[in-house]
């Protein structure tokens, strides 16, 4: 009944994100009590070389998403949505979408995915001395002037998938401080975009005769909380072309995933961080202040409240698990048992806590696809031991475990030599679904507690939901630090685990084994030939010299002979 009313009453606050398989819709009550969902699966396509979705993909799927969730609404509550207190829109980070004076798309939407943006991330690197990965927006707009792109001159809005999606509902030109992150560096202090090194990028392509200058075309950035427009009638008809949604609610900023994650797990405050550890694997550590130098292993983003924060991302995680999984279901159906995946996963993890602590003097890479934190373009997946490594299934378990977090590792080093200090990180993903193992391992690994809470499999799109209702329920000079911990997650289950002194030196001796063993996995990927590996060789790169690759999601630079 309580639910019901708060339907009734617009006390319920709708998050939608988009993610690169799944859209999906959340709705909350004012404690952020997740309420009802609905959901719609996309893919992207490869044309023309770029990794895209079409606009009209992204409108029937977000109709369909927001139609499934005012269904799962009535059924529930016996109630239709007709109105919601607040909404808010998050998507994939960075990516191209640019727009002419008349709001037409001026080419495909380029998605953070492409890898196609080397050279010009590699200049803007040096030019504005910050990494610049080659998934953010303003590295695809210097490799469209770089190409001699026609279309450049002829920009008038250059913003995120998320970005896009909100000033369709608005009418509004903004994005959230964390999506803003992802398309050119932000000064936190002034929670504006850097204003030295617009100049600096000003001046840069000066020569080029552009009609415009790239703060004109940058949408305007606002913190969380802050008003950034409301739903029109337009907008409404957009995501209900049904009529049953009405008008008028407040929209909150626009956000990238990273963000909502980050709000997800409670994670923006600073010495606070989360990890994020399925398919791939990465870490955002909310700082006190700016690291000392640039890294080109660390992305620099923001949270939504503008705190700057360091993301360490890795392309492989849990895919060697899995694959392993699926081996044992075929060793037990051989054996004509019923195979339970779940037991499977739970056994395969379970027993890695009896394993000796340095895994038995195993080795083992997962790098199903290159690991630019490593220095690898490609990947090939592989186990060496020497004649009197112990191999046996707990200390096998035992190192795919560590090898899970083993990349993330050698990155997260960088943030120990810059003394940035963490005095919490929150887990969710795969690799925490069995209860403690992978807390623990995780914990030793990284010398730092790792805490998981029961919220964590909410995701993304309750953190924008999240959002949402911050924007309209923040007090007076309320952060949404303070927002989040006294308002939803206080009292909330939450297990944490601390680092362990045996499991964190039989790690230690992992990775000396690891950092040794890596020219065996460079021997494994020049001379085992993969059929189905995709390669892009940077322009101009010289064969005596070695190739130029910029690889994976975090754009990093390696020289490979």
């Amino acid at each position: 009944m309580e639910q019901a009313e708060a339907i009734r009453s617009s006390k319920t606050y709708l998050g939608i994100e988009f993610g690169s398989t799944r859209i999906k819709a959340v709705l909350i009550d004012e404690k952020g009590t997740p309420l009802a969902s609905g959901d719609h699966a996309w893919e992207n396509r490869y044309e023309n070389d770029i990794w895209t979705y079409s606009l009209e993909d992204v409108w029937e799927g977000v109709q369909d998403a927001y139609r499934n969730l005012a269904k799962d609404v009535e059924a529930k509550y016996g109630e239709p949505l007709t109105q919601v207190g607040a909404l808010g829109i998050s998507a994939m980070m960075h990516g191209y979408l640019a727009f002419d004076r008349d709001g037409k798309l001026l080419v495909p939407f380029r998605t953070w995915r492409n890898t196609i943006t080397g050279p010009a991330a590699a200049e803007l690197t040096e030019l504005l001395q910050f990494n610049m990965p080659q998934r953010w927006t303003v590295s695809h707009l210097h490799q469209a002037i770089l190409n001699g792109e026609s279309h450049v001159k002829d920009i008038s809005l250059l913003t995120t998938l998320a970005g896009y999606v909100h000033w369709q509902l608005t009418g509004e030109k903004v994005l959230g401080v964390g999506d803003a992150s992802g398309v050119f560096p932000i000064d936190s202090d002034a929670m504006d975009y850097d204003q030295a090194k617009l100049d600096l990028y000003e001046r840069h392509i000066a020569a080029h005769g552009f009609p415009w200058k790239l703060r004109d075309i940058l949408p305007r950035m606002l913190p969380a909380g802050a008003e950034a427009g409301h739903l029109t009638e337009a907008g409404a008809k957009l995501l209900d072309p049904t009529g049953t949604l009405q008008p008028g609610c407040l929209v909150c900023p626009p956000e990238g995933d990273a963000g909502t994650g980050m709000t997800a797990t409670n994670a923006v405050a600073a010495r606070t961080g989360n990890v994020s550890a399925g398919t791939s694997i990465f870490a955002m550590v909310v700082l006190e202040k700016n690291l000392s130098q640039v890294h080109e292993e660390i992305d620099m983003v923001t949270t939504p409240s503008g705190k700057p924060v360091a993301m360490v991302h890795c392309n492989n995680c849990t895919n060697e698990i899995n694959a392993w999984a699926s081996v044992f279901r075929g060793f037990l159906e051989a054996l004509g048992q019923k195979a339970d995946m779940n037991a499977v996963y739970t056994a395969m993890f379970r027993s890695a806590l009896a394993a000796d602590q340095d895994a038995g003097g195993l080795l083992l890479y997962n790098y199903l696809s290159g690991e630019p934190v490593a220095g690898f373009s490609e990947g090939r997946p592989l186990m060496a031991r020497t004649p009197e490594g112990k191999l046996n299934f707990p200390n096998f378990m035992r190192a795919q475990l560590y090898s899970a977090v083993a990349t993330l590792k050698l990155g997260m080093k960088i943030l120990d030599d810059e003394h940035v200090a963490l005095d919490r990180l929150m887990g969710h993903g795969g690799y925490f679904k069995t209860p403690e193992v992978g807390q623990k391992i995780m914990a030793s690994a990284l010398g730092v507690p790792v805490s998981v809470m029961e919220t964590a499999g909410e995701g993304g799109p309750w953190g924008m939901a999240l959002l949402a209702a911050y924007a309209a329920n923040k007090q007076p000079g309320q952060t949404l630090e303070d927002y989040l911990d006294r308002e939803i997650f206080a009292g909330q289950a939450c297990t944490t685990i601390g680092p362990d002194a045996a499991e964190a030196a039989g790690f230690e001796a992992f990775m000396a084994r690891y950092s040794q063993g890596l020219a065996v996995e460079r021997s494994a990927v020049e001379h085992l030939q993969s059929s189905n590996v995709y390669k892009r060789r940077t322009p101009n790169a010289s064969e005596q010299d070695g190739i130029l690759v910029r690889g994976g999601c975090s754009g990093l630079v390696w020289k490979l002979k």
